[in-house]
């Protein structure tokens, strides 16, 4: 059996072939568990353990596996090389999973890093509407594989959610649709059903407007669901193939 490793690093770039040039398939954040099938020189192909994705990444100083304790609530948090709140060194983004290793009255050490507790929830918290807090990605740009508070892409913005409520939830919009179970139709949508098309997706935040990941906008957008429909229709020449409620 492979080895896991922690990602520790904010995020990390999976790619399709051993090139930065290639695509990029998705990303790993800090706390991410993964396998390492092959190693090199310059590149590890590995496989995700939250998802099975599979890719290359460049190699770099990766952790053996560490359990981890807590997770980031915030849209992002800024992290520090002491518990105060002078010069932060770096970002983590929504989800990302850490283990306590120290505390002091305002923060919490993590890797020989700080971050404030109040940014924080025990690693087994979990909401009951998964959807919960989806508007804080609210104008986050839209990138291709992208997973965090500098860019996603669609079916990022459904899995990231999933995860942080310890819920499993595959990467892929394609995917995702045989995963959630349960139809509805169009006329019986309702706050928190799940859009699909070909190739993308959305939230309904209510009866007549979704959020998503919005390549024509660049960004994660609410809009009207007509109007949504209407445009990806009129633009991409896509319908609607399936609604799923959870």
């Amino acid at each position: 059996m492979n080895k896991f490793y922690t990602n520790n690093y904010s995020d990390i770039n999976l790619y399709k072939k051993k090139s930065t040039s290639s695509e990029i398939m998705t990303q790993m954040i800090y706390g991410d568990t993964f396998s390492a099938i092959k190693k090199t020189n310059k590149w590890w192909k590995i496989k995700i353990k939250e998802d099975g994705y599979i890719g290359f990444i460049k190699k770099r100083n990766f952790i053996k596996f560490v359990r981890s304790t807590h997770k980031v609530s915030k849209l992002s948090a800024k992290i520090y090389k002491k518990p105060n709140f002078k010069k932060p060194s770096g970002k983590l983004t929504f989800g990302a999973r850490i283990r306590l290793d120290g505390k002091s009255s305002k923060f919490i050490k993590f890797q020989n890093n700080w971050i404030e507790a109040k940014n924080l929830k025990p690693i087994r918290f979990k909401s009951k509407n998964p959807f919960s807090n989806i508007n804080i990605f609210k104008n986050v740009k839209y990138k291709w594989g992208g997973k965090t508070f500098k860019g996603l892409d669609c079916s990022a913005l459904i899995q990231v959610l999933f995860n942080f409520n310890n819920r499993y939830c595959p990467r892929d919009a394609k995917d995702q649709v045989g995963y959630f179970k349960k139809n509805v139709s169009l006329k019986n949508l309702k706050k928190n059903d799940i859009i699909y098309w070909k190739g993308h997706v959305a939230v309904a935040i209510s009866k007549k407007k979704l959020i998503h990941a919005y390549g024509p906008m660049k960004k994660t957008v609410i809009m009207g669901i007509d109007k949504t429909i209407k445009r990806i229709e009129d633009t991409a020449k896509l319908k609607v193939t399936k609604i799923k409620r959870l």
